[in-house]
């Protein structure tokens, strides 16, 4: 295969090669060159439908077997020949091509012919430079060759069609031997040094697999006698296997030739090599007046004249540039120097994007890619109408903060495209070393720029939206610095106008760009940083509020994601609820993304295999497509239990209501806590008890029943460690209702921390309790006065249904949450 394939191949993929190695086709042809394309199914048909005459002009081929649909050159010599082919051509006429069967024969007979050839017709005869006749030629069908009729000036004779190769059933095995032929082909020419590459691309394109066959088989490497066999099997399964065996024994002959000459090759000593090497390139250097670096130098010269950078740093560059042209080319400095160099002019010094002050535009923007985040989008237009006003204003550094999902980083780039800047995004999660925002310095081996720099670099304007993501997961101090002070600098407007990258040297503007941080907590950033930069809380979302985003947003996305149509697919508004509240518990909306996706993909198979499916989704749909709901619905509890009170509790992925469980039992007044509680939590627990037993009359208990009675004070899910004072009223009167045996209210709960005092001081995370609140149907809440400024804030969206008891004490938490009426079956205390 590796000496023929280059002989037999003139098809438009490989056309360049054959052009190139062997007929210079574009000096003969002067433009008329034929483009043969490869032969399609239909086109074999067509072929195989094509009557033969029963007189053909026989050409007899030395050195090759012409296959039906192959395209072939052939150097004609014989004068016999040379008048068969001109006349053929002039006639565009059939010829009848037979394989010599001993091809030292000069003068063959009818006996030394094979007795099956192949029909052809000749597609251009070439004169050569050298006196050479060249004809192209391609096969069209088998013939058997019956008698000769005559011999001068060439062999005339009388033929019959030979039997078409049987059609191929499409079976397993059928695929499984083309597919085998394919890649066995392909391994060969990619092996091969002889065969060009173009080769793999004929192989792959071609449709028909008995074309494929004949194809294989005029280029392998075999003698001419096993060729012929092949010619004369007319089953294609047999054809097919004995091809493939060719292809196997000349892989493997192919295979141990390379590994034969790769262990005999000569290696050159590394060291002399590279000097070698390094003679060669100096000598041709000189020959052509060109001192080693010239290019590159030249090139930074080019690239500076252009820019429009500080005076100051124009004249570190042509300082550093001088450095540059003294150096030895062959010096690792050179290197070193050239790659500063080439990283100082690529920075966008004093390059800007224009921002777009079409505030209704920007507002429009951000409306269709974010559901809410109204504070945000307000600060935005905001920015946006004071540099319109005043054509000059530092940007503002902006801190995200809220529960994953409820898309902080997404909006980064809304921002960016509804401003009209460009988009850069750093993750600083697990950023411990602080020279990766400085960068390092540049004497060192190795050395980088800092990631800000990089990244201005790669957006190629020094004023894009930068947003900063995971500031909360950057590490403090440690062994290699302290990332977080590095970022007091970066987001310090009065500082960042000359910020210092340690590899650059060179002060640079940040203070045109726009830094969106974003973040889960605060509690983990310094407190320093935190002053720096102008925080927005971004609460979770309401079930009606993630319904209108899944419609909006999330389904129409993972539709397109998918391929799948709008008619193809919908979902109600019920189905929806369904995922949202049995399938997610999040305040976000990323796995409730992710459980639509999985809906779609469920259905994107029953579309697929063109399969009856419901296109309106039911609940009966979700529970098959996604198992029986993750999670219970979050309930209050009923006042028919003493001592158990439902509280609210913050947590990183939002608001979430938490049950504290009060138990009593004989004892000497001990009291036990459970529930992987920390510290602080413990300690107001006992805050709780405590004040219980020092104003035991307020609340119609007898002082000395503490003395009795063990108290065991649990809240439930105990894997999950719980921590913070905001649970201190809801243990009080747990505790409280506990000891008196009181109903507690139903629908009601409650967040606050207590002092020993008997006061009630207020918490944080107000809004992420109320949303978990609204989730549990709850309708009463009770809080600090001091968290009343809180609630005002808050959309009114966010609190209907809901009625708030603000409480400056604890005795008057008791008033609102208990009930006179005491549970069924009360334990006397």
């Amino acid at each position: 295969m590796a000496e023929r394939l280059n002989l037999c191949q003139i098809d438009v993929s490989i056309m360049s090669f054959f052009e190139r190695e062997i007929l210079s086709i574009s000096d003969m042809l002067e433009g008329e060159t034929e483009f043969i394309p490869l032969l399609s199914s239909e086109d074999e048909e067509m072929m195989n439908a094509e009557n033969i005459p029963d007189i053909l002009p026989i050409l007899p081929l030395r050195n090759t077997v012409l296959f039906p649909g192959v395209v072939i050159p052939i150097t004609v010599g014989r004068d016999k020949s040379i008048k068969l082919i001109k006349d053929a051509y002039r006639d565009k006429s059939l010829i009848g091509v037979v394989a010599q069967k001993d091809i030292n024969v000069e003068e063959p007979g009818v006996d030394d012919l094979s007795s099956v050839g192949t029909v052809a017709h000749i597609i251009k005869i070439l004169q050569m430079p050298d006196g050479n006749t060249t004809a192209i030629i391609q096969g069209k069908k088998r013939f058997s060759l019956i008698e000769l009729v005559q011999a001068e000036p060439y062999f005339l004779a009388k033929v019959a069609q030979y039997a078409n190769i049987d059609k191929p059933k499409m079976g397993k095995e059928f695929k499984a031997l083309i597919a085998s032929l394919k890649d066995l082909s392909i391994q060969i020419i990619k092996q091969s040094p002889v065969i060009p590459s173009d080769a793999a691309f004929a192989i792959k394109n071609i449709e028909s697999p008995v074309f494929l066959v004949n194809f294989i088989s005029s280029n392998l490497n075999i003698e001419i006698v096993e060729k012929q066999k092949l010619l004369e099997v007319s089953d294609f399964m047999e054809r097919a296997r004995m091809v493939l065996s060719a292809l196997t024994r000349e892989l493997q002959e192919l295979e141990l030739k390379n590994q034969i000459q790769s262990k005999v090759k000569f290696d050159l000593d590394k060291q002399q090599r590279d000097y070698f090497l390094h003679q060669q390139i100096r000598t041709i250097q000189e020959e052509l007046g060109d001192t080693p670096g010239t290019n590159d130098i030249n090139e930074l010269k080019e690239k500076a004249a252009k820019k429009k950078w500080p005076k100051a740093v124009e004249e570190v560059f042509v300082k550093e540039l001088g450095k540059l042209q003294r150096m030895n080319s062959q010096s690792p400095d050179f290197s070193v120097q050239l790659n500063y160099l080439d990283f100082v002019v690529e920075l966008p010094w004093n390059t800007f994007t224009k921002d777009s002050f079409n505030l209704g535009r920007a507002e429009r923007i951000l409306d269709k890619d974010h559901y809410g985040l109204e504070k945000v989008k307000e600060r935005i237009v905001e920015h946006l109408a004071v540099i319109k006003l005043k054509n000059d204003l530092k940007a503002p550094i902006l801190c995200l903060v809220g529960p994953p999902g409820v898309g902080k980083t997404s909006l980064g780039k809304s921002i960016a495209r509804a401003i009209g800047r460009k988009y850069v995004r750093m993750s600083l999660g697990g950023v411990r070393d602080e020279s990766e925002l400085r960068g390092h310095r540049k004497t060192y081996i190795g050395a980088l720029p800092g990631r800000i720099m990089q990244n201005l670099k790669k957006v190629k304007t020094s004023n894009p939206v930068f947003v900063l993501d995971e500031i909360d997961k950057v590490l403090g101090a440690n062994v290699s610095g302290d990332p977080q002070a590095a970022l007091l600098e970066i987001l310090d407007t009065e500082q960042n106008f000359a910020f210092h990258d340690n590899y650059l040297e060179l002060d640079y503007d940040l203070s045109k760009i726009l830094f969106i941080a974003t973040a889960n907590t605060l509690s983990t950033i310094h407190p320093a940083l935190v002053d720096r930069m102008e925080v927005i809380h971004i609460s979770g979302y309401l079930l009606e509020e993630k319904v209108d985003i899944a419609k909006k947003h999330l389904i129409p996305k993972q539709l397109k994601e998918h391929g799948v149509q709008k008619s193809q697919l919908s979902f109600d508004k019920k189905t929806i609820e369904n995922i949202i509240e049995n399938y997610t518990r999040e305040a976000g909306v990323r796995t409730l993304e992710k459980n639509i996706a999985r809906v779609i993909r469920k259905r994107v198979r029953f579309i697929v295999e063109e399969r009856e499916y419901n296109k309106k989704l039911t609940v009966e749909d979700i529970r098959e497509i996604l198992g029986p709901p993750r999670y219970q619905k979050e309930k209050e509890l009923l006042e028919n239990v003493a001592g158990v009170v439902t509280g609210l509790a913050w947590t990183a992925v939002g608001g979430e209501i938490l049950f504290v469980e009060v138990s009593l039992s004989r004892g000497k007044g001990n009291l036990n806590m459970t529930g992987n509680l920390g510290d602080v939590m413990k300690e107001s627990a006992t805050i709780s008890f405590e004040y219980l037993k020092a104003h035991a009359e307020e609340v119609g208990l007898n002082p000395g029943i503490f003395q009795k009675w063990n108290v065991h004070i649990h809240i439930p899910e105990g894997a999950t460690p719980k921590d913070g004072p905001s649970a201190g009223v809801t243990m009080f009167t747990a505790l409280a209702s506990a000891f008196t045996q009181r109903k507690v209210r139903r629908r009601i709960a409650m967040t606050g921390e207590i002092t020993l005092r008997g006061k009630v001081l207020p918490v944080g995370g107000v809004k992420e309790k109320i949303l978990a609140a609204k989730r549990a149907k709850i309708t009463d809440i009770i809080l600090s006065v001091e968290n009343e400024k809180d609630i005002t804030e808050i959309n009114d969206k966010y609190i209907s249904g809901l009625n708030f008891h603000y409480v400056n004490r604890m005795i008057e938490v008791l008033d609102y949450a208990l009930l006179d009426e005491k549970v069924e079956n009360a334990v006397k205390v």
